[in-house]
């Protein structure tokens, strides 16, 4: 735990701050009900001396366009004091190899190629020489889970193979897969198969009443179904079926706060006391994440004088604030520019004999990063390992991004190399800011390691992070690897902002790559020719 002098002079020494983009935090306990909880190893490659592309091969329609551009000599820069860790970091081999390839890396080869449907990538898989006994489709379907096509073909293949049966959590990382895809029928379809095998509809896969999917009516069913609805900013909806199921359904305490919960994010906090207070009739108190609700959207309106009210009511009914609740509190008074009184929140912790989380450490190395107190953020960071509170993915990555904000590219990268020495998983959000910092520098091979590094821990490249890419090379210079990035984001059924297309169309007009200009706007075609000025 921080010492009370390291407190005092954090604050005394606190600046004021405008407009903190705080990273949100996972503030509730809630099942959430589209997200696979199922784990995979990482693949086993052996080190590859010569460090094989991760980048998308260069379309032919601008590598042989004459452009004049050369490699500058940040390409090939890597920091000396990790060029030993990049070098011999396991790569995942695109192209063939003298030293034989894994069963994942030969899959994933045939997945990054673009198919038109589904179809064609089981004709693709079934025409390999290996079968779903030699790899595992939980790794395959995270790698692929940004590409619906690829991995609902892999999906569709498994589950042909003889002796095979996918599990409910598969079933579940599927129907997400395809949900986020907006593939909604091919969605019914795959719940109406689970809905014909015993015990693979559950609270993950509820998208209808409990009736119409066959699920037994409880109080599980229900609250999933509320917090479903609520999570899909249908207070409303969530609503009306709790006045329609809560006479034929026993309820609990979750119920209440998941409405509570929907009515505050909705800025409804009348309607949210009237379920307070129909909690209370059905015999249940407001706990702690009932009023850290209310904390949470009078926070969000910046409104302190009422967050210290509803904490005084708190202590009034003998609900003690937890680490989230304060969490929540340092937020919003760092994101106010009241950076002194966000520190004091930890003496308001020690007062209250509430021990600091992760996510709490996090949320204050963000706010002094943000006012330049990277010394400080440093010395909490160290210290609330010492306190044996073991930092996780939100923590460094608040730590990495920081590094990168502020051009600090070995130490980001350290933190990665950290990161993987404390067997933390690391996530996408882990990677953008430092893909972000290495097209800036124009550190192509840096570049290059990350997106092997992502694979390597299954982490799928979203629609925000090609985006990031694409923007990122095209202000570099870096078009051809621009154009690599922005169709192969466009062959995976991903639509590309307007604001890139027309930027990348621009760059390559002035650029004169006609050819290459030409074909973007094939893959797009509502893309706007570049204004000609005179």
């Amino acid at each position: 735990m921080l010492r009370k002098h390291q407190t005092l002079s954090l604050a005394s020494s606190s600046n004021p701050q405008r407009n903190l983009n705080v990273n949100s935090l996972k503030l509730f306990g809630f099942s959430a009900l589209f997200t696979s909880t199922s784990t995979s190893t990482n693949p086993s490659a052996s080190p590859d001396s010569s460090l094989t592309s991760e980048l998308p091969d260069i379309p032919s329609w601008v590598s042989k366009q004459n452009t004049g551009t050369q490699p500058s000599g940040d390409d090939d820069f890597v920091i000396p004091s990790l060029a030993t860790w990049i070098e011999n970091h396991p790569k995942v081999r695109l192209f063939p190899t003298k030293k034989p390839e894994t069963p994942v890396e030969k899959l994933t080869k045939i997945l990054k190629c673009p198919y038109p449907s589904p179809a064609i990538v089981v004709q693709a898989l079934n025409a390999s020489d290996l079968s779903v006994s030699d790899v595992s489709v939980d790794q395959l379907l995270k790698r692929f889970s940004n590409s619906w096509i690829s991995a609902y073909g892999v999906f569709i293949w498994a589950k042909t193979q003889s002796g095979y049966t996918h599990t409910p959590e598969l079933y579940n990382f599927m129907v997400d897969v395809l949900g986020k895809a907006k593939m909604f029928d091919l969605l019914l379809d795959l719940i109406e198969e689970m809905k014909q095998l015993k015990g693979y509809i559950n609270l993950d896969t509820i998208f209808k009443k409990d009736k119409e999917l066959g699920v037994e009516k409880d109080v599980m069913a229900l609250n999933g179904l509320l917090d479903a609805l609520v999570k899909g900013d249908g207070v409303e909806h969530a609503c009306e079926a709790f006045v329609e199921l809560k006479e034929c359904i026993p309820l609990d305490s979750s119920t209440f706060n998941i409405l509570v919960h929907g009515f505050c994010k909705a800025r409804r906090l009348s309607d949210a006391r009237k379920i307070l207070n129909e909690m209370n009739e059905h015999g249940f108190q407001p706990c702690t994440v009932s009023f850290t609700c209310f904390i949470e959207a009078y926070c969000r309106e910046k409104d302190f004088r009422n967050v210290d009210a509803i904490l005084d009511e708190m202590k009034e009914k003998g609900c003690r604030p937890n680490a989230v609740t304060y969490t929540i509190i340092m937020h919003a008074r760092g994101r106010a520019g009241e950076i002194g009184k966000a520190l004091e929140v930890y003496e308001m912790m020690k007062k209250d004999s509430c021990l600091p989380d992760s996510s709490f450490y996090s949320s204050l190395i963000f706010i002094l990063s943000k006012t330049g107190r990277l010394k400080d953020a440093d010395e909490i960071f160290e210290d609330m390992v010492k306190q044996g509170v073991k930092p996780n993915a939100l923590t460094y990555n608040t730590m990495i991004s920081s590094a990168c904000g502020h051009s600090l590219e070995e130490k980001a990268l350290k933190l990665l190399k950290r990161m993987e020495e404390d067997s933390c998983k690391p996530d996408i959000s882990t990677y953008a800011p430092l893909l972000k910092m290495c097209c800036r520098k124009k550190r192509m091979k840096v570049l290059n390691f990350l997106l092997s590094h992502m694979l390597n821990n299954d982490v799928s490249i979203d629609h925000t992070t090609y985006t990031l890419l694409v923007r990122g090379l095209c202000n570099s210079g870096k078009l051809e690897q621009a154009c690599a990035f922005f169709e192969e984001m466009v062959l995976k059924g991903m639509i590309a902002k307007s604001s890139i297309c027309t930027m990348l169309v621009e760059k390559l007009e002035k650029e004169d790559m006609i050819e290459a200009k030409q074909k973007i706007q094939e893959l797009v075609p509502n893309v706007k020719e570049p204004k000609i000025t005179v």
